[in-house]
């Protein structure tokens, strides 16, 4: 037993001294405290989510991968932001290997003729403290219809691992795939599309 005290002590102080050593989440800022310059999106920790009725029977989710695009920041004066996304609509993701291939074809989303669906912004307007309304001209299947998404601001700060000022941000948002042509079994599977998109943002350097 008497052997057994010291190992345990050393075992609870090497495990005090590892987590003294994993870096801290990013502190709490405020929205008009975050550096103001221009962004890129930051691909690898970026997910654009959409979720559609299945038959009324489920929310089947999916995602697309490999978003790009740039968010030139103004604190001080939200009205005077701008953003422009791209997302590749090869990168879309569902549970179903099969599924993929059928989505990017030309029935649904017709990838080798429209590549990316992209994003860009006409008015950004704050709606609270960490809040603001986006809106611009959605381009999807070679339509473009003016949208408005939500934004809520999460954090900013010097990412710990990679030493890149990054700012966070939860968008959501609604729009009716039967708008952009994408028609393909509504109203059996979902007209309506909810978008939920986490988006890391890098600071450029000056």
């Amino acid at each position: 037993m008497r052997r057994l005290i010291p190992a345990a002590a050393a075992a609870l102080a090497l495990a005090f001294s590892a987590q003294a050593q994993t870096p801290a989440p990013a502190s709490p800022v405020a929205p008009a405290s975050v550096q103001p310059g221009r962004y890129k999106i930051e691909p690898n920790h970026t997910r654009v989510l959409f979720s559609v009725s299945h038959m009324g029977f489920t929310t089947y989710y999916g995602e697309f991968v490999g978003a790009s695009g740039t968010l030139s920041l103004d604190p001080a004066n939200i009205g005077a932001s701008h953003l422009d996304v791209s997302v590749p609509i090869g990168g879309i993701l569902t549970p179903s290997d099969r599924l993929d291939t059928e989505l990017k074809g030309a029935d649904w989303f017709n990838a080798a003729q429209f590549p990316a669906m992209t994003f860009h912004s006409t008015a950004i307007t704050s709606t609270g403290p960490d809040t603001a309304e986006v809106t611009g001209d959605l381009t999807l299947h070679g339509v473009t219809k003016q949208v408005t998404l939500k934004a809520k601001f999460n954090a900013a700060g010097v990412n710990p691992l990679d030493k890149a000022y990054t700012t966070g941000f939860e968008v959501r948002g609604h729009i009716s795939r039967s708008d952009f042509g994408v028609t393909k079994y509504v109203p059996l599977v979902g007209d309506d599309v909810h978008l939920i998109i986490s988006v890391a943002f890098e600071r450029a350097p000056s």
